[in-house]
C-alpha cells in the first residue's frame, strides 16, 4: 500500500509516495536521486549501499522505508560538507584508494562513521568497520593507508 513518507536526507526534508517495505536503497536512487548509493548485493553483506542513519552506518539495501521513520539519513554525495569526511576523502584519492570505485562510497561512509567516533581505532575497530565491505578489486591495503592517514591527520588537527 502506497503512502506518503517524510524523510530527511542530506540535511532537507523530502516527501515521497512508497511502500512502507520499500528499501532505503530505492527510494534514495529513483526517487531522491542520491545515484551515489549503489546497489551491489541486494542481502546487506557488500556494503556499496552504506547510508549513515543518525550518523551510524547502515546498509540500505535491506533497510525497509518504515524502518527510516524519524531518522536522520546522510548519503555520500553529503560527505565533502562533513569536516571528517571531507578529511576522508581527501586521503583516500591522494593515495589512490580505490580501484575500480563500486564499492568505495559505502566505504567511505562507514570509514568516516569511524573517524568521527575516534580518530585512534584499534585493529577490531577496523575489522568491526570493513568486515561488511567487499571490494573485488583488491584495492585493501590502499584502503587501509587511507584510513590510517585519515585518522593521522584528524589527531593532528586535535579531534578526539
Amino acid at each position: 500500500m502506497t503512502s506518503t513518507f517524510e524523510l530527511k536526507v542530506n540535511g532537507r526534508a523530502h516527501r515521497v509516495q512508497a511502500d512502507e517495505n520499500d528499501l532505503l536503497l530505492y527510494v534514495l536512487r529513483n526517487d531522491l536521486d542520491c545515484k551515489g548509493v549503489r546497489f551491489g548485493c541486494g542481502a546487506g553483506h557488500c556494503g556499496a549501499c552504506t547510508v549513515w542513519m543518525d550518523g551510524r552506518a547502515v546498509q540500505s539495501c535491506d533497510m525497509p522505508l518504515w524502518g527510516t521513520a524519524g531518522r536522520e539519513l546522510t548519503t555520500v554525495e553529503q560527505l565533502a560538507s562533513d569536516p571528517v569526511g571531507a578529511v576522508v576523502l581527501d586521503a583516500f584519492v591522494t593515495l589512490q584508494a580505490a580501484q575500480c570505485g563500486y564499492c568505495i562510497n559505502g566505504i567511505l561512509m562507514s570509514v568516516t562513521a569511524l573517524l568521527r567516533r575516534t580518530t585512534s581505532p584499534t585493529e577490531a575497530d577496523l575489522h568491526e568497520t570493513m568486515h561488511r565491505h567487499l571490494c573485488r578489486c583488491g584495492a585493501h591495503a590502499r584502503i587501509l593507508k587511507a584510513i590510517e592517514a585519515a585518522a593521522t591527520r584528524l589527531r593532528a588537527e586535535g579531534r578526539p
